[in-house]
């Protein structure tokens, strides 16, 4: 999640000096380059067991939580800040919770809705408290945070699409098949903004920043987190998610010198405890299935 949450910093460095697409482009071959031989070696002869209903569905995957979430989220740091944005992020859960609620009929109660309340609380903060302490209201920063949170849905629909996937599909794999078809989406604009792009202009930085983008934040994190999860329960792992909005804030204000006002205290804070609020409906949630396991145990 600390890498995760670097990604806010990373990608406003390297929209310095390359264009969104280009920038995409690049990030997702660096990253298809580890992970397809990985899935190669160790889950070849799966792949071809793979119905055409999971690589629909992982097909959508890469358009929504790869491609959109990619060009909203680099298009909204180019008019917006780091914090904003990272705080911005961190309502993943409450997200996936509404479309939960809305597309999935996922019962929400009292607890799980406070949680929800508490993360539009937090957006509404940061939009509004964050551009009053500044010089006027900023249209274009309101219109950044706008292109975040829609990518924000993206990476919601992502998670979600991944509920209805059958169990030939690792998590590697999906990684893989998304950084890959993430590729192939990019491909013709980023073509097209290689053609009328400077490359003498680039410099040994900037080309790190970008391996940085495609092999720390795309590969090793998403490793990372997916093999974590596998050994805790889901509620710890959702407290560790808070770690990402922390991250993109300590960054920002160390490397990118971005100012941290009342807003920000208080949108970070509001979503921080819609977190807590969502970890107790899991626990809540997790002591309900291991009740009903013993249940049926014992008859």
């Amino acid at each position: 999640m600390f890498l995760a949450g670097s990604s806010v910093v990373v990608g406003k460095l390297i929209l310095e000096t390359f264009p969104v697409f280009l920038a995409s482009g690049l990030r997702f071959a660096v990253s298809s380059l580890i992970l397809l031989p990985i899935i190669l070696r160790k889950e070849g002869k799966i792949i071809f067991t793979i119905d055409k209903r999971d690589w629909v569905i992982l097909l959508m995957q890469a358009f929504t939580g790869v491609f959109l979430f990619s060009f909203l989220l680099l298009y909204g740091l180019r008019i917006t800040g780091g914090i904003e944005s990272g705080i911005i992020l961190s309502t993943a859960p409450a997200v996936i919770g509404i479309i939960s609620f809305v597309f999935l009929k996922e019962r929400v109660d009292i607890i799980k809705g406070i949680g929800l309340a508490f993360s539009v609380i937090g957006l509404i903060a940061i939009n509004l408290l964050g551009d009053v302490e500044q010089e006027g209201f900023g249209l274009w920063k309101l219109v950044g945070n706008l292109f975040v949170f829609i990518a924000v849905i993206g990476e919601a629909l992502f998670t979600i699409l991944s509920k209805f996937l059958s169990n030939k599909v690792s998590s590697v794999m999906i990684a893989a098949s998304a950084s890959f078809f993430g590729f192939i989406m990019f491909m013709p604009l980023s073509i097209y903004e290689a053609v009328h792009f400077d490359f003498s202009k680039t410099t040994f930085i900037d080309w790190l920043f970008i391996i940085y983008y495609g092999a720390f934040v795309t590969v090793i994190s998403f490793i990372l987190w997916f093999h974590g999860v596998q050994l805790v329960n889901g509620s710890t792992a959702a407290v560790f998610s808070s770690i990402l909005p922390i991250s993109s804030l300590l960054l920002s204000v160390i490397i990118l010198k971005e100012p941290f006002m009342l807003g920000h205290i208080v949108g970070i804070t509001s979503i921080l405890s819609g977190i807590v609020f969502i970890v107790m409906y899991s626990k809540k949630d997790e002591r309900k299935i291991v009740a009903s396991e013993k249940r049926i145990s014992t008859k």
